[in-house]
């Protein structure tokens, strides 16, 4: 089976990474019983993407960076994940991946109007019938941590799921492409991390911290959505 490529766009707080190390680790786990083979670039750093008719699937990351900042290393792999739609190529972008995906194929990102979201939050699903999400419960709980949003979708893009300050957090390219805002390789530990790490900057931002930690919880129907799209990725490979 071709590799699955992790396209790396970022990395955790300091003190996140230190203690449970990085995105692709997180991701490589949660999907090692399906994937047996993955390929990890760093873009920003410098890193060259393949071919991607060398590629099983692609898995998009996270990142601290502003999809509003059209950094030279963000359009680049913009310009790579649109050509790579033509190759038929199952795709899951996450948080900024989410982002990128959609300003790839001509949605618009920008500043969430409704604020900072960050924590575990309940994430309403219209998935029926979704060959990704289809199976899940109407509501799930999710991890989530991001100031900027889709703010308006693709041209032919199906949504799927909203959280309270986010109507385009899930959704649908083709039958082959997936955005999720949210993190499904987050445990609650993680999350946990995430907003000990932004502390300051919630508190400015007039939200809670002590209430964020204390709504975080773990969700095992958020994390399966790795191992969902693991399986895809195999069905879509040839034999």
């Amino acid at each position: 089976m071709k590799p699955v490529l992790i396209i790396r766009l970022g990395e955790p707080p300091p003190t996140v990474l230190e203690a449970r190390g990085d995105f692709e680790a997180w991701i490589e786990t949660a999907m090692q019983d399906v994937i047996p083979n993955f390929k990890v670039v760093d873009v920003p750093a410098g890193g060259s993407l393949p071919d991607p008719t060398d590629l099983a699937g692609v898995i998009i990351t996270g990142s601290a960076s502003m999809v509003s900042e059209r950094a030279d290393w963000s359009e680049q792999t913009a310009a790579w994940l649109k050509a790579a739609t033509h190759s038929d190529l199952p795709m899951l972008g996450i948080c900024y991946g989410h982002q990128l995906i959609a300003h790839a194929l001509g949605g618009e990102v920008g500043p969430n109007p409704h604020g900072r979201q960050i924590g575990t939050v309940p994430l309403r699903l219209e998935a029926s019938g979704d060959a990704l999400l289809g199976a899940l419960p109407s509501e799930i709980l999710v991890q989530t941590s991001h100031s900027e949003s889709v703010l308006r979708l693709p041209q032919g893009a199906v949504g799927l799921g909203e959280t309270d300050l986010d109507p385009h957090h899930v959704y649908r390219m083709g039958d082959r492409i997936w955005g999720l805002q949210f993190h499904p390789e987050f445990d609650q530990s993680i999350m946990r991390g995430y907003i000990e790490a932004r502390k300051e900057a919630l508190i400015a931002e007039g939200l809670s911290p002590p209430d964020l930690l204390a709504a975080c919880a773990d969700s095992g129907k958020a994390a399966s959505v790795l191992i969902l799209f693991g399986q895809l990725v195999r069905g879509f490979s040839p034999a």
